[in-house]
């Protein structure tokens, strides 16, 4: 059981989703760590309003700034932890890609969904190491099993971090942190407002409970839903021109 939680990225939807099922199960604190004001704030006013028994703290943390990951989760540790659990769940979608797109705003892009995700992986082992049932929670994506060419970049930095947490999870094993990757499909929210829906879309309140129910199964890799997991599969072997033909939107 989760009691003391942090997130980095704490405006995300699913995270804030996941907070609200934790707390139905006896999480004591959480520390919402992301920019200051917008979604962060907001979501930390919803969840102390929803949940008067949940302690809701924020802190200032820039996913993009990987030079400032370790200082920064050291003293938001000493400030408000220890904490059981830490979840990556920042990181941007961007717009659609085209040939012609900007590559210093692609660099920013892939920087902050893959170096700034893995700089954060290792900062929060450094701070959760020698905890009880300590847990490290990657979000990846779905994208990350075969990313389309709309989303190359945010689709190839995902995989490149899917691949690191996956990875990661033996040597954590090792100073008692247990890695846990979760791949959700499209999902409704502030960050795919907009966008046309896709085949298994979902909303953050289903992929939340797919967490929950993971996490309680020991699982160390979560797709939500879960008929994407025998799907991926299949996709991720597809020929190249069929692929390109049924990842078209």
């Amino acid at each position: 059981m989760i009691k003391r939680l942090l997130i980095l990225g704490g405006g995300s939807d699913i995270a804030a989703a996941f907070v609200a099922h934790l707390a139905a199960d006896g999480l004591q604190h959480v520390v919402l760590a992301g920019r200051s004001g917008g979604s962060r704030d907001q979501a930390a006013s919803t969840l102390s309003a929803a949940y008067v028994q949940l302690e809701v703290e924020t802190a200032d943390f820039d996913g993009a700034d990987s030079a400032s990951h370790s200082s920064v989760l050291r003293q938001i540790n000493d400030a408000n932890g220890p904490f059981d659990c830490v979840v990556v769940a920042f990181g941007q979608l961007g717009a659609e890609f085209s040939i012609d797109a900007d590559p210093a705003a692609m660099a920013e892009l892939a920087n902050v969904n893959f170096g700034g995700a893995v700089s954060s992986c290792l900062a929060s082992l450094n701070i959760l190491r020698g905890e009880p049932q300590a847990r490290l929670i990657v979000f990846s994506s779905i994208a990350a099993v075969r990313p389309r060419i709309g989303n190359i970049v945010y689709g190839s930095a995902k995989s490149g971090l899917d691949a690191f947490a996956r990875e990661l999870a033996a040597p954590a094993k090792q100073v008692g942190v247990e890695v846990v990757v979760v791949r959700p499909g499209f999902v409704h929210s502030r960050m795919t407002e907009g966008l046309e829906s896709a085949p298994f879309a979902t909303t953050p309140d289903e992929v939340a409970a797919d967490i929950v129910a993971g996490l309680a199964k020991g699982r160390s890799i979560i797709h939500s839903p879960g008929v994407l997991a025998p799907i991926g599969l299949v996709l991720k072997n597809l020929p190249g021109t069929v692929w390109r033909q049924v990842s078209k939107r």
